[in-house]
């Protein structure tokens, strides 16, 4: 009616992580139940909100660049600062002009509050608070990314302080979501419609130690995957210490869990994993791989790897890539280190080159993407199930999705909607980065092949 009053509009942005992903979802829905209309982060809006990441150097820059892209779409609107950069630099954000809230890496609940003090004060708001011992965990509303997946963080924190991570000092001590309501949250997206969901948190695999009573990653897996409708769970990343006997069994067992593992190696160089401060072994690596590609046959295992750590030579450059080419990892994520202030490593004698970490970056990239083609390769002439996500922009009747094992896959379907459905396709050949095949058709067929793929 006129003169009804328009809803504010709020624009959010994430950088970095899944977990950071997940958490953008949650704070939409926030604003949502605070009344704000969600917009894209290009289009004009009140509110501007960047969920930012402090991994690295560039991280930080990219933050930045969006504070300013921010104030340039709307020099009006409030800029709202959260996450890892945030909580660890709240002073050097604040002091980037246009910003009016800063909140770290709890209390995003309390956003459309800050926003409205901000408004009424006209100050800027540094509403970052230091994590302490004994803290709960932050229960933000579970979102909905798309309408394929859902997003779980089931675990906050971590405390293994590797020498060269910021994130301990970003996001506190262990916190553990209880498992009943874990539960209780997948068995509302399954009502939802979801078909496959991902859990995540910053340390998974320490789920459920700050909780104790046996509680753990594995206790949990045991309880979802016995829900009905679970067609997907999906674990986001664990580390090698993680991994039990007892979880490793599960995962073998459990049909509708992922045969998707991505697993951080860092350095192929027992002296440079050593440096890092990382708690295992390249012998260790090898043989966790064995264990589970064992029980869960044709398994992608993907993989982190830092180049060009402080006093990483050839020779320890040279063994990573022999151990990265013997795995055959299905995808890796390749970084340059980056010294972060407060971190032990920035301080480390030793450190590489810039352009040598350049050029190392690029010959193990290189060799990922090979092995990625080589992964995929295997899977040609076999059917898979893939969880539909969107129709590819500008190809007519095209779909893109995810197999189980994280390959991405486009067909070719006319006709109805496919977003969020489990669609057989028999791949057929590799165009890039992508697999691309056909809806496999054939009642019988599609019978024995779904049988097959289970």
């Amino acid at each position: 009616m006129p003169g009804d009053k328009q809803p504010q509009r709020a624009a959010l942005i994430s950088l970095g992580c899944k977990v950071n992903q997940a958490e953008l979802e949650g704070i939409k829905s926030v604003f949502q139940q605070a009344g704000y209309l969600i917009v894209d982060f290009e289009e004009p809006a009140d509110v501007y909100v960047i969920h930012t990441c402090t991994v690295t150097h560039l991280s930080d820059r990219k933050s930045r660049q969006l504070i300013r892209r921010a104030n340039r779409q709307n020099p009006e609107a409030v800029v709202v600062v959260t996450g890892c950069y945030a909580q660890v630099a709240p002073d050097e954000v604040l002091a980037i002009p246009g910003v009016d809230v800063v909140v770290g890496t709890r209390g995003r609940h309390r956003l459309p509050e800050l926003i409205a003090r901000a408004r009424e004060t006209r100050k800027a708001i540094n509403a970052v608070k230091e994590h302490t011992a004994g803290e709960p965990f932050e229960e933000l509303p579970v979102g909905e990314p798309s309408r394929a997946r859902a997003f779980l963080k089931i675990q906050e924190g971590c405390e293994e302080y590797c020498r060269y991570c910021i994130v301990p000092y970003a996001r506190g001590p262990l916190r553990s979501l209880e498992p009943e309501k874990a539960v209780a949250a997948v068995q509302r997206l399954l009502a939802a419609g979801f078909k496959e969901i991902v859990l995540t948190g910053v340390h998974t695999g320490a789920y459920g130690r700050d909780l104790g009573r046996g509680i753990d990653l594995n206790y949990l897996l045991q309880r979802l995957v016995r829900l009905p409708g679970l067609l997907r769970l999906r674990i986001s990343s664990l580390d090698p210490p993680d991994f039990s006997d007892e979880l490793i069994a599960t995962l073998g067992a459990a049909d509708n869990i992922c045969p998707h593992f991505h697993i951080p190696l860092q350095s192929g160089d027992d002296y440079i994993l050593q440096r890092m401060g990382r708690k295992y072994t390249v012998g260790q690596y090898r043989d966790l791989v064995a264990a589970i590609r064992a029980v869960k046959p044709g398994v992608a295992i993907t993989t982190d790897v830092i180049v060009g750590f402080p006093g990483e030579g050839k020779e320890n450059f040279a063994r990573t890539l022999e151990f990265v080419r013997e795995i055959a990892f299905a995808r890796l994520h390749v970084f340059p280190f980056s010294p972060r202030a407060g971190t032990p490593a920035a301080a480390l004698p030793d450190q590489v080159p810039a352009e040598v970490k350049k050029e190392r970056v690029r010959e193990l990239i290189a060799v990922g993407r090979g092995l990625a083609r080589k992964y995929a390769a295997g899977f040609i002439g076999r059917v898979v199930k893939v969880l539909v996500e969107k129709q590819v922009p500008g190809r007519e009747n095209t779909w893109e999705g995810h197999s189980e094992n994280y390959l991405k896959v486009n067909f070719q379907a006319p006709g109805r909607e496919l977003t969020g459905e489990i669609v057989p396709v028999v791949l057929e050949e590799i165009r890039g980065e992508t697999t691309w095949g056909k809806i496999f058709s054939g009642q019988q067929g599609k019978e024995d092949a779904m049988a097959k793929n289970k």
